[in-house]
């Protein structure tokens, strides 16, 4: 059963036990464009005290340094070091773990933030805000010639999806047994300071149905994403924490990867999601109302 915090000492006794403090940020430290009152206050706290600070995050729209722009104008500290993205995960996995050959290109289904990263890495991609990709037009095979040289296909959060992203997507791991299918990751919904919306899982949903497989999931939950982290800072899984608001995403990719796990209810997850007879198997180590709870330490 999780442990419910609501005390100074509760608060003060989570400080004293991790040194490194792994936050996602959709519904954690903000909600679209809003901040959620009191994270400057505990992110400032938690540097004064000494702890290492990261923030990682499913949303692929942006790129690290594009995030970086959001955090300064939300006026949050963050250096681009400490941010990880999916989407630059995706393209670490591409060029680091799968080796893609240099003369192999990405299909992309997605926005600039996976186009930033794949081109930092040193991948060829095609597709994603390419204009003549982003268009209402009927799609049919007799006026299109694919790219033989496409050896993955990713997908990721795309505001713009339509039938001809997805019909090229589709053919090219119709095609080719070996390209890759990847997704950026596997959220269903992502929460904008109006509500949520559909998330990258549900964008690559139509793939997975037309073609009867499942992509290689690169954010969370899976580790391919702590092991980015890993590879960039030293840390002790034992005295580390990963703050969330889904379970499914940051509170299993916590417990996946043997850390400490913190709930926080400002996102997705709510109290029934976590009591009743409908809750859900993963349990997170703690629960709180809001990371802006942790100010009771600020004197």
């Amino acid at each position: 059963m999780a442990a419910r915090l609501s005390l100074k000492q509760d608060y003060e006794g989570l400080l004293d036990k991790y040194d490194t403090w792994l936050f996602d940020c959709d519904g954690v430290l903000w909600e679209g464009d809003r901040l959620v009152d009191g994270a400057i206050e505990v992110l400032d706290l938690l540097r004064s005290r000494n702890k290492s600070v990261m923030f990682v995050t499913n949303n692929a729209t942006k790129s690290r340094k594009s995030y970086k722009t959001k955090f300064d104008k939300l006026g949050v500290q963050a250096h681009v070091d400490e941010i990880y993205g999916s989407a630059f995960a995706s393209a670490v996995y591409i060029s680091s773990v799968v080796k893609l050959p240099k003369d192999k290109r990405v299909y992309v289904i997605g926005m600039t933030g996976i186009e930033e990263e794949l081109r930092e890495e040193g991948i060829s991609y095609l597709g994603g805000t390419d204009p003549a990709d982003n268009t209402l037009e009927p799609f049919t095979l007799a006026n299109w010639t694919p790219d033989p040289a496409v050896g993955a296909v990713l997908c990721g959060l795309d505001t713009s999806i339509n039938y001809t992203k997805l019909s090229k997507a589709f053919q090219y791991l119709l095609r080719d047994p070996a390209c890759l299918f990847l997704a950026t990751n596997e959220d269903s919904t992502y929460p904008s300071a109006e509500g949520l919306l559909p998330g990258a899982g549900s964008i690559g949903a139509p793939l997975r149905f037309a073609l009867g497989r499942d992509p290689i999931s690169i954010g969370k939950p899976a580790g391919t994403m702590l092991e980015c982290i890993k590879a960039k800072h030293d840390f002790d899984p034992k005295r580390t924490i990963m703050i969330g608001d889904r379970l499914n995403t940051d509170i299993q990719f916590g417990k996946n990867g043997s850390l400490a796990t913190l709930l926080v209810l400002t996102g997705i997850t709510k109290e029934s999601d976590i009591t009743g007879p409908n809750a859900s198997p993963t349990v997170p180590d703690y629960v709180t109302k809001s990371i802006g709870d942790l100010r009771v330490l600020i004197s």
